[in-house]
């Protein structure tokens, strides 16, 4: 019998129902270190626990459709840019039930957001080496994310979007930094990032930190389409 002459009301009728969810992996970047969102669970089991930003996808909605929702509903949070990047469905991952998870991650700057907002909603933000123990397989969600995020930037670089219009080339280390989440030999770095020609120099200075100053530079979209078009790597 071919699939066409199948019953399809027959295939779905007694088919077991799996629960599918979304969970938000939403880091944030403050000009000195990246951050995550937790929140506490609200409802059972492990109420009250620490937990990413998450719940059970909308009827009537796709996945990241479902994923914003939820992130506004439980942060605040809204126009936030959400990527899925994998799903989640070992058999006992929940104890409450079979539920399927898939993971969205998301970098934004938290100069641009009303930060203390989230508060309102019992939800707050955590240096990465103060993460909390969270429920379920939470934590190998943010540590495969944070994976993803160091091969994303390897191929686009992040500052587009979290740092200002003009930087200084110890605020793009700082923020590579705090994505390693290593030290990067600032000579190595600095010459390496130049040596790609997409960066534009500007005649001002930031002497916040020094009476000599650092110079702002701009980056040059044209330029860094040019390099990523030929296949290059932005590694660092």
């Amino acid at each position: 019998m071919s699939i066409a002459e199948l019953d399809m009301s027959k295939v779905y009728t007694g088919q077991s129902k799996i629960l599918v969810a979304v969970d938000c992996v939403v880091f944030g970047f403050d000009s000195n270190e990246i951050k995550l969102l937790l929140f506490r669970r609200k409802v059972e089991p492990l109420k009250g626990e620490w937990s990413l930003v998450g719940s059970f996808i909308k009827k009537d909605m796709s996945l990241e459709e479902s994923a914003k929702v939820v992130l506004y509903e439980s942060t605040g949070l809204q126009g936030v840019f959400l990527e899925e990047f994998k799903t989640y469905s070992d058999i006992g991952r929940d104890p409450g039930g079979r539920v399927i998870s898939v993971a969205f991650y998301s970098l934004i700057r938290l100069d641009q957001m009303n930060t203390g907002s989230v508060e309102e909603y019992d939800a707050h933000w955590f240096g990465l080496s103060e993460i909390p123990d969270l429920i379920l397989d939470h934590n190998k969600m943010v540590q495969q994310a944070i994976e993803r995020l160091k091969i994303k930037i390897r191929r686009r670089p992040v500052g587009f979007n979290l740092l200002p219009e003009k930087f200084t080339l110890p605020q793009i280390q700082v923020l590579y930094e705090s994505i390693y989440q290593r030290k990067i030999d600032d000579r190595n770095f600095r010459k390496k990032l130049l040596s790609y020609d997409i960066l534009t120099k500007t005649g001002e200075k930031d002497k916040s930190s020094s009476k000599k100053g650092a110079y702002y530079y701009k980056f040059n979209k044209e330029k860094f389409d040019e390099f990523t078009a030929k296949g290059y790597d932005f590694e660092l």
